[in-house]
């Protein structure tokens, strides 16, 4: 165990070279873009709509088509059936999520100038987790809508569970819900971490061999 223990803290004291210091660079700069585009658009096609109604979910804000006249649109449809208004000061995830990217980039140049395994990995790590939890924040944001409808409402319809990827029929709306550019970027950055990771490992790895032998002989 000792030995273990060794190898791993030898592999994170690995130091990074030029070409990953510069791709942690570049994967800095493709997080700029997350604040001026759309992370995820959600489109409804009823016949009344046959042009559809759109809502764009930033990093910070909602945003409807047609100059947000659409926004209007859905919160009086979802007036009829008892759902809350969809506001952005209701969404909490729009005070942190500008802030944790912001964090996000400085890991990231703390990374490039630092140029430690270790500090790969810490980016990796915070990264992977933002990811996965805003999708489970997201995905509890539609539950919750779909799911608390006030009593009194005009059109009584079951609790239902707006799609967070993919195709559901609601009534007579067909909801689209699907990643936009913003998350691409995302992906993107993801994709860099993971090749930066990869290159780093590929570039140490005859070091780490050695190094993780001379443990085992001191163990």
């Amino acid at each position: 165990m000792k030995a273990f223990y060794a190898r791993v803290s030898e592999f994170l004291r690995f130091p990074m070279g030029t070409a990953p210091r510069l791709l942690m660079a570049a994967a800095m700069l493709l997080l700029i873009p997350t604040y001026l585009l759309p992370l995820w658009r959600l489109t409804m096609f009823a016949p009344q709509y046959p042009n559809g109604l759109r809502l764009d979910i930033y990093s910070y804000k909602l945003e409807g088509g047609n100059g947000g006249q659409d926004v209007k649109e859905i919160n009086l449809l979802n007036h009829y059936i008892g759902m809350k208004d969809l506001a952005t000061e209701d969404f909490t995830e729009f005070k942190w999520m500008p802030f944790v990217l912001g964090g996000i980039a400085l890991l990231m140049l703390r990374t490039a100038v630092h140029g430690q395994m270790k500090d790969l990995v810490d980016v990796i790590v915070v990264f992977a987790y933002f990811g996965a939890f805003s999708l489970w924040s997201f995905g509890y944001k539609l539950y919750s809508y779909g799911h608390t409808l006030a009593p009194t409402a005009a059109v009584k319809v079951a609790p239902f569970m707006p799609p967070i990827f993919g195709y559901r029929k609601l009534a007579n709306f067909e909801v689209y819900s699907y990643p936009a550019a913003g998350s691409y970027v995302l992906g993107a950055v993801l994709a860099v971490l993971v090749i930066t990771l990869v290159l780093t490992w590929r570039h140490d790895e005859p070091a780490f061999v050695l190094a993780s032998h001379g443990a085992k002989r001191t163990a």
